[in-house]
């Protein structure tokens, strides 16, 4: 459209100037009309504030007319906030608001319907603490206690979205804004391109099924690849992906008409081709072959955090690493929860819907099961899953995370508006796709300072939310906080729902509560293939 337009102009002007010149007549007077919308256009594609008025000039102000005809309070009555439901409105204004540092409350008090089934809620304090008095920063401490090269991480990071299925300047935009409020930017299994390193920000290096960036030539795991990626400053944490809540059991998709010769040369893989990643890991087949792994790379990476990121699909597996974490005495340094609800810029319909356990009964799990094996001193918990706000994080934390991960909201920030071209490489704002014309709309350094503007926001309102509760420290929060409406005369306590397990108790299927001991007494730690369970009755 860029070109469109300029092609225009020149069509226009000869066009002006031809009858002028062969008519002799005063035709000039066409430029009263004309000049302005040339004039307009031209500034358009040159300012860097909005993504799609510089691709579609002109014509892109459209979008920005009808956000303005309709009233401020339309995104709070058409959609609610509902668990199984995309982005709503109201959470797309919260972020385009902190975002672009506008005034992001809102008049007539509640906006959810707090009798419908779902609504969630926190209870506040009455000695309730200002948050000046709060640490502004919270962070949480990465490392076993064998960890070399522990990293304090922030409460709030960007989620795995790989250079191919975002664009370069959105990559340098989201690692931009990360460097400016000391977060981290986790790479996606696309491996680490230039544009990850470029801005400084921190990394987590993230390894799926592909082994991009430490791929063999014959598509297996090669550990002096892996050595000399992660001795990249930058590189703070690593990441080995077992699933992703978009597409659990699915491999990686990058769809050929996004697959340029640069990102095929950072993949290893031949351009113009659609990049399938399998469903499995090739490097280990058993959950003690997972540890092993884990270690390897502990060791080659001089020391620094890593860990795993999955969407829990049968307990019986993740029972099963943990019997192995037992076993062997290695404990990776965190695991990362994705819910079955998580997003994606390509996955079959039936994955993305049917597939996988939503993030809050996943995180609900994986922090029980820690502490039921006593493993959770050792290990922290990052969890994703639709998390966009302060209240989301503080919910996460109440189920059992240390630290969260959003990768919609970051989009966002990013100036996505949702168009759903992600899979064909259409993105009308120059953020997940890779052609040239597109992500010429999109402003790295205008764009990294509204990701930190969002970033920074989000975390004040998360600390603002700690303090009205009357608390002082993340370690504090709980289940008890959170309460959820079950039905029109039911509300339940997160920990009624959750309800929390004792230290220790899966290390003998005796103490084990009953509604695990079928899970427990099915895992293997030699085996992701559950074995024929005899539970006590």
């Amino acid at each position: 459209m860029r070109n469109d337009f300029t092609y225009f102009t020149i069509i226009s002007l000869l066009v002006v100037a031809g009858v002028s010149y062969f008519l002799w007549s005063p035709f000039w007077w066409s430029m009263v009309i004309l000049g302005p919308i040339l004039l307009l256009g031209w500034y358009d594609m040159l300012q860097s504030k909005h993504a799609i008025m510089r691709n579609f000039p002109v014509l892109g102000r459209g979008r920005y007319v009808m956000e303005n005809l309709r009233p401020k309070i339309y995104q709070y009555f058409i959609e609610s906030e509902t668990d199984g439901a995309p982005i709503n409105r109201m959470h797309r204004s919260i972020v385009y608001a902190r975002a672009k540092h506008e005034l992001d409350t809102t008049p007539f008090g509640t906006q959810l319907d707090v009798y419908g089934d779902g609504y969630e809620w926190m209870n506040h304090s009455i000695a309730a603490i200002d948050a000046s008095e709060l640490d502004l920063h919270p962070r949480t401490l990465v490392g076993s206690s064998y960890c070399k090269q522990k990293y304090a991480a922030s409460l709030f990071n960007i989620s795995a979205m790989s250079f191919g299925s975002l664009s370069a300047a959105a990559v340098l935009a989201l690692n931009g804004g990360a460097k400016q409020q000391n977060f981290a930017h986790n790479t996606g299994e696309g491996g680490i391109s230039p544009y990850h390193i470029e801005p400084g920000g921190d990394l987590i290096y993230q390894i799926g099924t592909g082994y991009f960036g430490c791929r063999a030539k014959d598509g297996n795991f090669d550990p002096d690849l892996f050595k000399e990626r992660v001795a990249i400053p930058n590189v703070k944490m690593i990441e080995l992906k077992l699933s992703q809540g978009a597409k659990p059991g699915h491999g990686g998709i990058l769809p050929g008409k996004k697959n340029t010769p640069e990102i095929a040369k950072i993949r290893g893989v031949e351009p113009g081709t659609d990049v399938l990643s399998p469903p499995y890991h090739k490097a280990f087949n058993t959950p003690i072959g997972l540890l092993e792994l884990i270690k390897k790379m502990q060791d080659l990476s001089g020391g620094k955090p890593v860990g795993f990121k999955l969407c829990i699909g049968s307990r019986s597996e993740f029972f099963a690493i943990c019997k192995a974490m037992i076993e062997t005495g290695i404990r990776p340094d965190f695991i990362a929860v994705d819910g079955g609800e998580g997003g994606t810029g390509a996955a079959p319909l039936e994955f993305s819907n049917s597939v996988g356990m939503p993030y809050k009964e996943g995180l609900a799990f994986v922090y029980d099961a820690l502490v039921g094996f006593d493993l959770k001193k050792d290990i922290k918990i990052f969890a994703a899953g639709k998390i966009i706000s302060g209240f989301h994080i503080f919910k996460a934390i109440a189920l059992g995370a240390d630290a969260c991960y959003s990768a919609r909201a970051m989009m966002l920030a990013l100036g996505c508006i949702q168009a759903l071209e992600c899979n064909n490489n259409h993105c009308p704002t120059g953020v997940a796709t890779q052609n040239p014309e597109l992500t010429k709309g999109l402003v790295p350094s205008d764009k990294a300072v509204r990701v930190a503007n969002f970033h920074k926001e989000t975390i004040h309102s998360f600390v603002e939310l700690m303090g009205a509760a009357g608390i002082r420290d993340i370690s504090e929060i709980n289940r008890t906080h959170i309460y959820r409406r079950i039905s029109n005369n039911e509300t339940k306590r997160y920990d009624e729902i959750f309800p929390y397990v004792q230290n220790g108790s899966f290390l003998d299927i005796n103490t084990c509560p009953p509604n695990y001991r079928f899970y427990l007494a099915a895992a293997d730690p030699k085996s992701f293939k559950a074995i024929r369970p005899e539970v006590p009755t």
